[in-house]
């Protein structure tokens, strides 16, 4: 699966919880993008299956629009542009193949070019997820089940300073700083499903 964030920052530190509507045709998938949200912190997700069943929604403004670039009735990029332009901040294009980056200037192709121009080895290449240890992985994976530091260390036996130790590392290698991007990256790279 394949995923591009215009401004991954904006939803992890935010003092209100955001909002966020997914639009996905597949209901399984939906639904995991949004159990993912609200482990996240996003405190009211909308759900549509479709370009026609979102676009009423568009007018509403909320911080985030995810949809799926494959809908049975047209690109989601489509419908990340028209969300742009009714003053959504924030838009996440998914996709099962490796295609986002062909359509993505509606939502992003700066942030898209600048993730495939970093040279092999430098912080944050997409391909610092090779690195990550096993251990390391399976702390991305509680996180991306929205469990605390604290829960994660009793799950896998740590204290949550260790578990903390292991979230630096990560940041350092997947290149971002806050939870919501280590898990946007995890996706990106299949680390996590």
């Amino acid at each position: 699966m394949s995923v591009l964030l215009e401004q991954p920052a904006s939803l992890a530190y935010r003092p209100n919880k955001p909002t966020a509507m997914v639009v996905v045709a597949d209901p399984r998938v939906r639904s995991t993008v949004t159990r993912h949200l609200w482990a996240l912190g996003v405190r009211d997700v909308i759900e549509a299956s479709s370009i026609a069943e979102a676009r009423p929604r568009v007018g509403n403004p909320r911080d985030i629009c995810v949809a799926d670039v494959h809908l049975p009735d047209g690109s989601g990029l489509t419908l990340l542009s028209e969300t742009r332009a009714a003053g959504w901040p924030n838009g996440l294009a998914l996709s099962a193949a490796d295609d986002i980056g062909a359509g993505a200037a509606p939502i992003g192709s700066a942030a898209a070019a600048r993730l495939h121009r970093r040279p092999p080895g430098a912080p944050g290449h997409p391909g610092g997820y090779r690195e990550l240890s096993g251990r390391e992985v399976e702390v991305l994976r509680l996180v991306a089940e929205g469990q605390s530091n604290k829960a994660i260390g009793v799950s896998m036996g740590l204290s949550a300073l260790t578990v903390k130790s292991h979230l630096a590392r990560i940041a350092r290698k997947l290149g971002t700083g806050d939870r919501a991007g280590m898990v946007a990256v995890a996706l990106r790279t299949g680390i996590i499903h």
